[in-house]
Parts: C-alpha cells; sequence; structure tokens
C-alpha cells in the first residue's frame, strides 16, 4: 500500500458544534437550491424541507440558550440569518413565479 489516505479511510468527525450547525446550513442551502446536491449534481428548491431545516436550528438556539461560547452562538446566529434571508427570497422568488 503507498500510504495515501482516501476520503473513505479518514473517521468522520463528530461531536463538534460548530460542524454540526454548518452540516445542517448546507442542508438547508441544498433545500433552498443555493447549492447543488453532490449527490443529484442538480440544484432544486424544497421549501416545506428548509423551512424544517431553519426551524430546527431555532429551536437548537432556544434550547442552547446560555451554553455556548461566543464563537458558537456568534456562528448559530450568523447561519440563521443568513438562511432565514435566503428563505424569504426563494419565496419572493416563488410567489412571483406562482403569480404569472
Amino acid at each position: 500500500m503507498s500510504g495515501v489516505q482516501r476520503a473513505g479511510d479518514l473517521p468522520l468527525p463528530g461531536g463538534n458544534f460548530r460542524l454540526f450547525i454548518t452540516r445542517l446550513s448546507f442542508q438547508s442551502m441544498m433545500s433552498l437550491g443555493m447549492i447543488e446536491n453532490p449527490i443529484t449534481r442538480e440544484r432544486s428548491v424544497n421549501l416545506e424541507s428548509a423551512r424544517m431545516l431553519i426551524s430546527d436550528l431555532q429551536m437548537l438556539q432556544e434550547k442552547t440558550r446560555g451554553n455556548l461560547d461566543e464563537d458558537e452562538l456568534g456562528h448559530l446566529e450568523k447561519i440563521l440569518s443568513d438562511l432565514e434571508y435566503a428563505l424569504e427570497r426563494v419565496e419572493e422568488t416563488q410567489g412571483v413565479a406562482d403569480e404569472s
């Protein structure tokens, strides 16, 4: 064996709050059609899924209130703010498309 590691050989990180929030944000961005699904290589909008994921992040924010360090709190607040804004934009676009 050549000593070269493949991605499948590396352990998956877990137990890191910031990484967990980031993973949820990537799922939200996929649901909002902001990034492509790495499996299908396509972008698609699933507002129900996006709303659910954002709601989950809001619930985490509420349930962890007072238990996060400054970095974790700032990361969560920034992600939520960005995703809520993106959701509004997509909903506006979808609303315009439905009315025409």
